[in-house]
């Protein structure tokens, strides 16, 4: 009995310290260059609509439901999805937006866990006429979650999908 009393407690021990160390924030984020001018990309990034069409989630769910509420490429404009379990379901509002330089948005995860994060998409023009379009999102750590984090990190989770998405965008740009 005091041998299982002792484990529980290492346990329990382990955990408090695992959730002590845990990074209670993360940042996440891909900067590509493309290119086009900002005249040509900001639409794909300012419209949820559009932004469907580079996103790495909308092809591991080609039966993904999706649902857009408000007027899209205005604040307050929601995407809703509901997919499978590699996309889960959520939405994403948008919050704030600088025509032709940056578009800020809200992340809620619903499932397969909730969470929230803040998103946004930025547009730097250079003279040649090449622009740098950075994909990131941040948020905070919740307890169990960030404990996973630790093994996992978020950038390791998702920068591979920011990559493919913001790829996905290149080839529609450049075609």
């Amino acid at each position: 009995m005091h041998t299982f009393i002792y484990i529980l407690v290492g346990i329990v021990v382990l955990i408090a310290l695992l959730a002590m160390i845990a990074p209670k924030a993360y940042n996440v984020s891909r900067i590509i260059e493309i290119n086009g001018t900002k005249e040509l990309i900001f639409p794909h990034l300012q419209y949820l609509v559009k932004q469907r069409s580079w996103s790495p989630w909308m092809k591991k769910d080609k039966n993904m439901e999706t649902k857009l509420i408000g007027i899209d490429g205005t604040v307050g404009a929601i995407s809703h999805w509901k997919g499978n379990r590699d996309v889960g379901e959520g939405e994403q509002e948008l919050t704030k937006i600088i025509d032709g330089e940056r578009v800020e948005g809200k992340l809620r995860f619903l499932k397969p866990w909730k969470s929230q994060s803040d998103c946004y998409l930025t547009l730097l023009e250079d003279s040649t006429h090449k622009c740098k379009v950075t994909w990131g999102f941040s948020g905070s750590n919740t307890f169990p979650f960030s404990i996973v984090t630790l093994f996992i990190g978020m950038d390791k989770m998702v920068g591979k999908d920011f990559e493919e998405g913001l790829q996905n965008l290149k080839t529609i740009i450049e075609g």
